[in-house]
């Protein structure tokens, strides 16, 4: 009977194998997140179009602003109070009344989240 050695990676082997997978983790992770935040931003932008367009839309059929987000839904103009992809609640958006406070409590929305954009815009001033 032949005496088989039992076969496995080396240590050397093992080491070499974690570096190039920890170099090729170091490309590509810088790529990654800014793609998170420029996908988040879009998000937020569009989400900030579309509830400005529905609160201009209730305005438009009511004569009157609505007094939350939460009746645009109750009315069903929106299937649900969009979420703020920064912040990821959606209650944290910034209400903004209108001129005329006996004309309802919201005549804009902006965003709650704290800091800048990649551009180093606030995002409450979105």
């Amino acid at each position: 009977m032949v005496n088989k050695k039992a076969r496995g990676f080396t240590l050397i082997e093992l080491l070499v194998v974690l570096g190039i997978v920890a170099l090729l983790l170091t490309l590509a992770v810088p790529r990654f997140f800014p793609s998170v935040d420029r996908s988040k931003e879009t998000v937020l932008a569009e989400n900030l179009r579309s509830t400005r367009a529905t609160i201009d839309q209730f305005y438009g059929d009511t004569g009157a602003y609505p007094e939350s987000l939460e009746e645009l839904v109750e009315k069903k103009y929106l299937r649900a109070v969009p979420v703020d992809p920064i912040t990821e609640r959606s209650d944290s958006w910034l209400l903004v009344p209108p001129e005329q406070p006996a004309r309802g409590n919201v005549a804009d929305i902006k965003s709650g989240a704290p800091g800048n954009d990649r551009n180093g815009k606030p995002y409450a001033e979105w």
